[in-house]
């Protein structure tokens, strides 16, 4: 059964969405084990490329995560461009061992149609709760809110989810730069002036990904290969409350390279309800945002408006 929208907040850990190395991925998790987070989200979602890690790489740093007592989801790509793209998709929801992060509807239909169960993942883009439970029915017990939906319109979308019998619980994305599109062409390849296929592996060189900044020098964006974040880097610390109103049952941090034991414990304290208020005379040194939040333009930071 999906866990209730009135339990106590979850914590997920989502996929590193950027291009590590082995050793960093192995040292991240090692860590991780000890963080008080729920749920742990692996693999690589953004390029088939990234071939350092394989499939049993990912299953072995599951088993010992849930040795440690945690959930272990692995997510799939977002983009599928090839048959090896499917084979691979096919492996990874084939493993036999944990549930899987379907982030596009090949994987949906891999997972229904072998009557295994599935969280949804943003790119889905599940904006009501027909869509919500055309899923739940397939197999879905969890979905990832898009990340451009507000509190407020998160709010009535999973009153009017209950009201019709949909019981899938709903997770938000509560801290990263904000996965935003994906493109057959790798930004971060051209930017170095070479073909998407003889890449190098340049995006490894960016642990947190290659910020785009605009004629006023505003980060924008930030480019990680196929994919485009956000420039700012959502936090929603101090909305936990909000986002459990909200009937969401999960908060999910999206991995960064450095500090992320910092953000899992300010997380942790906030949804037990001992994070100390912001300080508005705190000098900030990374942008930050939570506009989608509240229903404003993505990039704004609402509190800082409002110090």
């Amino acid at each position: 059964m999906a866990d209730r929208s009135d339990s106590p907040l979850r914590l997920a850990l989502g996929p590193v969405l950027f291009y590590w190395t082995r050793e960093r991925y192995a040292q991240f998790y090692r860590d991780a084990a000890d963080w008080p987070v729920d749920i742990v989200y692996l693999g690589e979602s953004v390029c088939s490329r990234r071939r350092d890690m394989k499939l049993d790489d990912w299953l072995g740093i599951g088993r010992e995560l849930a040795q440690s007592g945690k959930e272990v989801v692995l997510s799939s790509q977002t983009l599928i461009e090839s048959e090896a793209d499917l084979r691979d998709l096919r492996k990874l929801c084939d493993n036999g061992e944990f549930c899987v992060e379907a982030n596009d509807q090949s994987a949906v239909q891999r997972c229904a149609g072998a009557g295994l169960a599935f969280v949804g993942g943003a790119a889905l883009n599940l904006y009501n709760a027909a869509a919500i439970g055309v899923l739940e029915r397939a197999g879905m017990t969890r979905f990832n809110a898009p990340v451009e939906m507000s509190g407020e319109e998160l709010t009535r979308l999973l009153a009017d989810s209950r009201e019709q019998g949909v019981d899938a619980a709903c997770e938000v994305f509560a801290y990263g730069h904000l996965p935003l599109a994906w493109s057959s062409r790798c930004f971060t390849a051209r930017r170095y002036q070479k073909p998407k296929d003889r890449c190098q592996f340049v995006c490894q060189k960016h642990p947190e990904g290659l910020a785009l900044r605009s004629q006023e020098s505003k980060e924008v964006f930030t480019l990680n290969g196929i994919q485009t974040l956000s420039g700012a880097c959502q936090d929603l610390r101090h909305d936990v409350a909000s986002i459990a109103a909200s009937g969401a049952s999960v908060a999910r941090l999206s991995p960064r390279a450095e500090g992320m034991d910092e953000v899992v414990a300010d997380f942790d304290a906030a949804r037990r309800g001992e994070l100390a208020a912001p300080d508005p005379l705190t000098l900030i040194e990374a942008e930050i945002c939570d506009g989608y939040w509240h229903g404003r333009p993505g990039m704004e930071h609402t509190r800082a408006n409002t110090a």
